[in-house]
């Protein structure tokens, strides 16, 4: 027996994406109509304005010795101060900027190397795809957490450029083996078949043909790295393996722990940069997943429509 559903409103034919709009449009409306999506760019958006303008939101100079020793919070300090007499608050702002520096750059060096490495490896086939394929796999099988400390420890107070090196070194290769699935994928599909009957150099169809289809999964695998540069720099610096003398929350939660910042009665120095760290990896988290839902509608919520 078929049921017929009678709705108020007029059938709407949906308009094909014009070539105007683009992929950026739709990627846009895509990301406004998600949930997860929007969550994580507000967060994110804070954090970059935080760091933008962080010396017109801190009201002291973050490493400036001018107040008494763990102060609880006040007017004059929000999140009180340090057992060295530095305002917390001002820290914190001033901390954002390095963190999400090391993010962001981490993360997009590490993508960068997976797609060199992933969609060459998969497109060029033969020898390379061996020797491509083999040195992922060693990256692949290397643990992370120690040949992270051995680097670090090895060029200890070598700064910010020591950090995104050895983030980028051990975080490049999952990316790499999802890019060379996918791209093996698309190697026979009819349109490269015409750009190579055309005559296409290999670099123009890995580049304006290859790369183009892959966009939502080297997005979700650029904002993968980003999560996981924010937690491997925090948890060397806080384990003292970066430069102590930078600024950021990583060094916060290390001078708070050498400095027993919970038994000295001063739990916001510890609490505020955690708590921004997690945001900071939440809303990563929540920006890959929604490029997941865009990318593979299998992974979209069900949502009930009236009929």
């Amino acid at each position: 027996m078929a049921v017929r559903i009678i709705t108020d409103q007029a059938p709407v034919e949906t308009p094909m994406v014009s070539s105007q709009s683009g992929v950026v449009g739709t990627l846009a409306r895509a990301l406004v109509s998600n949930r997860k999506a929007l969550a994580g760019i507000v967060v994110v958006g804070i954090f970059a304005v935080v760091s933008i303008f962080a010396g017109v939101i801190a009201p002291y100079d973050p490493n400036a010795i001018q107040f008494e020793p763990i102060l609880g919070p006040s007017r004059a300090h929000l999140l009180g101060t340090t057992g060295n007499g530095q305002d917390i608050f001002s820290q914190l702002v001033w901390g954002t900027r390095q963190s999400l520096f090391l993010a962001l750059v981490a993360g997009l060096m590490a993508t960068v190397i997976a797609v060199v490495v992933g969609v060459s490896a998969a497109y060029l086939g033969g020898l390379w795809d061996h020797v491509l394929n083999l040195f992922t796999d060693v990256f692949l099988v290397i643990p992370t957490l120690p040949l992270m400390i051995v680097v670090a420890a090895y060029a200890k107070g070598g700064g910010i450029l020591v950090l995104i090196a050895v983030i980028v070194i051990t975080g490049w290769s999952y990316g790499a083996r999802q890019l060379r699935s996918q791209a093996l994928s698309l190697r026979n599909r009819e349109f490269l078949e015409a750009a190579r009957a055309r005559g296409e150099r290999s670099f123009y169809i890995i580049v304006f043909e290859i790369l183009p289809n892959m966009t939502s999964l080297i997005v979700a695998i650029f904002l993968g790295a980003a999560l996981y540069a924010v937690l491997a720099a925090a948890g060397l610096q806080f384990i003292g393996l970066g430069d102590s003398n930078d600024l950021s929350w990583g060094t916060m939660l290390h001078w708070a722990q050498n400095n027993g910042a919970l038994l000295a009665g001063s739990p916001l120095w510890v609490l505020a940069p955690g708590f921004c760290i997690a945001a900071l990896g939440a809303a990563f988290a929540l920006l890959n997943y929604a490029f997941d839902e865009i990318g593979n509608p299998a992974l979209r919520p069900v949502r009930r429509t009236r009929t």
